[in-house]
């Protein structure tokens, strides 16, 4: 445990910066990221600490909520917030009899909007409610202070400059696939060794247990699991809902609601394709993505990272571990992820498109250390779309970062 006091995460300077303006600060994220760790790091002791976890603290809180708050000093941590809904109001009555007192709250919790509907009812204004996802390569080898990712010529060059005066080691392929296999959870990521399954078994039936089976009557565990299994093997592909519930035996209403219950829970996160009124030739189905990979990897049953580079979801798990490492970029850095893809019915598809200023950053995603130009072949599609493009990236295993052309370049994965 002690390892993972020493990773510092991105997000934790912003959020000293955050809690100077605003009251109350509400982390979320999946279980097991890191969450309290964070703050208690960056409380350096000096905060109270409860948590909702503690059954008796948990019924205070929701029986008397008034008694909780008084009965604990400010700055006061509150872990896992979404099992006291009742706090809020109090949270706010405490919040606006200090006024102009910031860094008052820090909540933490693993039902992201099922806690923004609290807070949008009581506690409007007065909350900065950020995201945690589990670690980022770039955190794991000591480089947290790094802007979110967009390959724009300032950037590359930046990320060319930085890998050449850090004397950056390049991975492997195998490394990659270690990386992508064992997953993104602090327990993992600091104590290697042989309880990743174990670890994933846990957190899973912890998962259906405790935060599912109750707060969403979800009755039938062994088919929800069946469900999430189903979920993970689609990663990187265009959700078709018919096609889940049919291989799972539900009704497409009930996965639904159950693909719903696994994004609220920071477990998946859905991207949409770039679309606008000009061309009506593009798909509007979005696509899913597991958001840690190593549980991904467990789920779909690859037993070595090996394995998992030679099968079938190789290149739809490298995918969907870009992904992953460019929101944390976004995220981390207290920012709105605006990523699209692009997918027309011509079969023309641009991994990702990122969307900053009105202008549109073609992305490829190459499991190849020898990028070229038949890999940014649909990048000139985004023109017909009437807005700037911008600078492209095709983010491949080639070590070093070079130009593939004028507007394109080739990015190592680890360096984003």
């Amino acid at each position: 445990i002690g390892r993972i006091n020493m990773i510092e995460r991105t997000l934790s300077n912003k959020i000293k910066e955050i809690a100077q303006f605003f009251p109350v600060v509400l982390l979320t994220g999946p279980r097991q990221v890191g969450k309290t760790t964070l703050l208690e790091e960056i409380s350096h002791g000096q905060y109270s600490y409860v948590s909702l976890d503690d059954i008796s603290q948990r019924e205070l809180a929701q029986k008397d909520p008034a008694l909780f708050i008084q009965n604990h000093t400010t700055p006061l941590i509150i872990d896992e917030i979404q099992y006291a809904p009742e706090l809020f109001t109090y949270i706010k009555i405490y919040v606006d009899t200090h006024k102009n007192q910031n860094g008052l709250f820090f909540l933490t919790g693993s039902q992201k909007f099922q806690l923004i509907k609290g807070i949008q009812e009581s506690l409007a204004g007065r909350v900065a409610v950020l995201d945690l996802l589990g670690f980022s390569y770039k955190e794991i080898i000591n480089q947290a202070h790094t802007s979110p990712f967009l390959p724009t010529e300032e950037w590359i060059e930046n990320t060319r400059t930085s890998i050449r005066e850090k004397n950056l080691n390049p991975l492997t392929v195998q490394d990659i696939y270690e990386i992508i296999w064992n997953g993104s959870f602090p327990r993992l990521v600091c104590q290697k060794n042989n309880a990743r399954e174990i670890f994933y078994k846990s957190y899973l039936q912890t998962y259906i247990e405790r935060d599912i089976k109750d707060s969403h009557n979800i009755s039938d565990s062994i088919t929800f699991y069946d469900f999430i299994r189903a979920v993970a093997a689609r990663t990187g592909q265009l959700l078709n809902y018919a096609e889940l519930a049919r291989d799972v035996a539900v009704d497409p209403k009930t996965a639904k609601v159950w693909l719903s219950v696994l994004e609220r829970s920071g477990l998946i996160q859905l991207v949409y394709p770039y679309y606008n009124n000009i061309t009506q030739r593009i798909i509007k189905t979005p696509k899913v993505y597991f958001l840690d990979t190593g549980l991904c990897a467990y789920l779909t049953g690859w037993d070595s990272p090996k394995t998992l580079e030679a099968g079938a979801m190789s290149g739809a798990v490298l995918e969907t571990y870009v992904f992953a490492e460019i929101l944390k970029s976004y995220w981390h850095n207290c920012k709105e992820a605006p990523i699209y893809f692009y997918r027309d019915k011509d079969q023309k598809e641009i991994d990702f498109v990122i969307e900053q200023n009105s202008t549109l950053y073609p992305i490829e995603v190459k499991k190849t250390l020898m990028p070229n130009e038949s890999s940014i072949k649909n990048f000139n599609v985004l023109e017909k779309l009437n807005k700037p493009v911008g600078h492209g990236a095709v983010l491949c295993l080639k070590p070093e970062v070079l130009s593939i052309n004028r507007q394109v370049t080739s990015v190592p994965i680890w360096a984003i």
